[in-house]
């Protein structure tokens, strides 16, 4: 397996990986403007790229996932949910869907809450076990931190699914799983959150407070630190759903 993370603009975290024995790999949330560094690091690894996936329709940054997929023959793919909100077309993934590249195995987890079309992706590579290695966990759960709750408008009923969400589906994946966020410390999506771009699902059942609070308490925690607003919001959704 072959595994690039980029920091973007406005502390975003794009990712590109894949099985460099089977020449096919995988883009996740490429910022607009980014899409060359991709071409280039594809043909570096002598990939192809076959998919390109948004973990959910962003607020934060222009997505450059549909121009990357044209560029270069990839599906671009959201989350089965954004069928009735997007104008163009796109590959819908389902909640438990696989994605085979190669000898990596990507499989979708829909973690709404952040957002509701939001998913996470469980990374395995095959040559070395069939356990899951690390995890892409978007804008869901960050280092140190959870996602913003109030982009949909009702922050207290998304807060609540962002708390099921990590408990009932990300913690219960294998502590010694790395996770890989869709930002670091200095975005807007999120309060709170650690400059180090990288972490493990046990050492963030240790150390991350929102993972120690009950239901209630993070809830009332998470709608108590809400960011402002991103500055251009409105056109970055407007953009990212092809108005």
């Amino acid at each position: 397996m072959f595994f690039r993370q980029l920091l973007a603009k406005d502390a975003t975290l794009s990712y590109f990986f894949g099985c460099g024995s089977c020449h096919v790999g995988v883009a996740v949330d490429p910022v607009l403007g980014d899409e060359q560094w991709f071409i280039d690091e594809a043909a570096k690894q002598d990939v192809k790229i076959t998919h390109v996936i948004d973990t959910h329709v962003h607020a934060d940054h222009f997505s450059g996932g549909r121009k990357l997929a044209e560029l270069s023959g990839a599906r671009y793919c959201l989350h089965e949910s954004d069928r009735v909100r997007v104008n163009y077309p796109f590959e819908a993934l389902q909640d438990g869907q696989r994605i085979e590249v190669g000898n990596v195995l990507v499989d979708v987890l829909h973690t709404p809450g952040h957002t509701p079309d939001s998913i996470c992706l469980v990374v395995t590579d095959k040559r070395r076990t069939e356990v899951p290695w690390f995890v892409l966990t978007g804008d869901t759960l960050f280092v140190g931190s959870a996602g913003r709750p109030d982009l949909a408008g009702k922050e207290t009923e998304m807060a609540g699914q962002i708390y099921d969400t990590l408990h009932q589906r990300l913690m219960t994946l294998p502590a010694e799983v790395e996770l890989y966020p869709g930002h670091t410390s200095g975005s807007v999506c999120g309060a709170g959150m650690s400059g180090k771009p990288m972490s493990t699902l046990g050492f963030e059942k240790r150390s991350n407070p929102m993972l120690s609070m009950s239901r209630d308490a993070f809830v009332t925690a998470l709608t108590e630190t809400i960011p402002p607003r991103p500055a251009e919001m409105d056109r970055m959704v407007a953009f990212n759903l092809g108005n």
